[in-house]
């Protein structure tokens, strides 16, 4: 490996460079983007010894690499990817990039939803037995760094667990995980993807490398996934919180696991601080995907004990005159907002919808709100097209105005009893620049009166 040639300057661009540079690699990194953010990158690349280009691609330098890795954020059509196709020109994801230097074992963990509570939950249970792990993959910036950086840890971890997104399984070839969680499938990244179907194959891109040692723990509830499993060879473990003879399930209120050697009761489900059913789901996967890396079962217990949400994910965030905020701005497709909305079942709903439209099916929408929601507050790009789909059915409110008027909105509509929801069902981008700043966003004005006097 003489040359790497990465495509974009993010996270894992700068990780992947910098990895190249430790194995003796010249690693040429280039991005169409010229912003501060893109220059900083540039110049740690540059200081490790690393060449960048900003504003341009240059495809004849790229497809001369030994090397082609693609980050996530550069999109499936983009032109310097056609050009590199018409010159037969391989590329692969920077996390199979870092697969190919790591040393140790590892789980991967992906799904549409629930995938980055998964994964941190995974970690968190294996660090309370003691473990050495190292996080990272598609997980926030601020929760784990991008796998080429998780391979440069020294001592090496004694286990890795990962974050794949479909984007970084689509440009696998030989990442095996030694345990694979799946925890669901809906559609979503309509807006990146023809159709769910060619979304779905990335995500089965996971099971490529199988082999008869591989584990893989998979959603009993949700047949889409042992479905995308297929025959891929390995053993299998399913959790569920509807079926009695899961590997995972819950037993007379209690979340049990069995991994051969028989059932293990580990807590009562209403001792695991998350909100959701969704979260209990999570948290068997979790629990699975530990035990089977050797984690016993009273630490495990002790660990789903001391979870915690993550921002952004069913965070309650206030609670004013009676009211209950709740912050599920990472609810960016429809799956994850019928999800939320199913989770809060004891208190009617103000709930917050919009953004950036992703073209998926808003019927579930109105399905779910059905009875449950006293108001949708309708917004931003996608706020008439939400609208239309909910009328007749949901009491809405369009509000055409900036976010802190759509807050005041659902403060004006909030009753005592209510939960005001921000499970947007739609990327933020015609807003903010990512569903966490939507989330701070709303989450500050939840706990001032900004919102009243908006």
């Amino acid at each position: 490996m003489n040359a790497v040639a990465i495509l974009g300057i993010g996270t894992s661009g700068v990780a992947a460079a910098l990895l190249a540079h430790t194995q003796g690699a010249m690693a040429y990194v280039s991005d169409m983007r010229t912003d501060a953010s893109a220059a900083a990158g540039a110049d740690r690349i540059r200081a490790a010894g690393g060449d960048v280009e900003l504003g341009r691609h240059d495809v004849e330098r790229i497809a001369r690499a030994d090397t082609v890795v693609v980050s996530p954020g550069i999109p499936p059509d983009a032109p310097v990817l056609h050009a590199l196709t018409e010159r037969r020109v391989r590329w692969i994801s920077e996390p199979e990039f870092a697969f190919r230097f790591i040393q140790g074992p590892l789980i991967a963990v992906t799904g549409t939803n629930g995938k980055t509570t998964t994964a941190v939950l995974t970690a968190h249970l294996l660090s309370e037995a003691g473990v050495d792990v190292a996080l990272g993959g598609n997980v926030d910036a601020v929760l784990g760094p991008a796998v080429s950086e998780l391979a440069l840890r020294r001592p090496v971890p004694a286990w890795y667990v990962v974050e794949m997104s479909s984007f970084q399984l689509a440009g696998v070839e030989r990442f095996r995980p030694d345990i694979g969680v799946v925890t669901n499938l809906a559609s979503d990244h309509l807006d990146r993807y023809p159709s769910v179907a060619a979304y779905h194959a990335d995500k089965a891109r996971l099971f490529v490398t199988a082999d008869e040692r591989s584990r893989w723990v998979l959603n009993g509830d949700d047949p889409q996934v042992p479905a995308l499993a297929g025959e891929a060879p390995g053993r299998r473990f399913s959790f569920s919180m509807e079926r009695p003879d899961a590997d995972g399930r819950i037993e007379g209120g209690e979340l049990v696991i069995d991994v051969g050697d028989g059932s293990e009761r580990l807590l009562p489900r209403s001792d695991v601080p998350l909100l959701g059913a969704h979260n209990s789901a999570n948290a068997l996967a979790a629990a699975l995907a530990a035990r089977l890396a050797g984690v016993g079962s009273s630490v495990l217990a002790r660990g789903l004990r001391s979870a915690r949400s993550l921002p952004h994910r069913l965070e309650l965030v206030a609670e004013r005159d009676g009211v209950l905020w709740v912050n599920d701005s990472k609810a960016t497709n429809v799956a994850a907002t019928v999800s939320a909305v199913r989770s809060m079942e004891e208190r009617s709903l103000v709930v917050l919808l919009g953004g950036k439209d992703k073209g998926e099916d808003l019927v579930p929408l109105a399905d779910v709100l059905t009875g449950r929601a006293r108001v949708a507050i309708v917004y931003g790009a996608a706020g008439d097209r939400i609208a239309q789909a909910l009328a007749g059915r949901v009491v809405v409110r369009r509000v055409r105005e900036a976010f802190e008027v759509v807050v005041a909105a659902a403060r004006d509509e909030a009753r005592t009893g209510d939960a005001v929801l921000l499970a947007p069902a739609c990327s933020s981008f015609d807003m903010f620049s990512d569903y966490e700043e939507r989330g701070r966003r709303f989450a500050e004005l939840a706990r001032s009166d900004v919102g009243a006097n908006a």
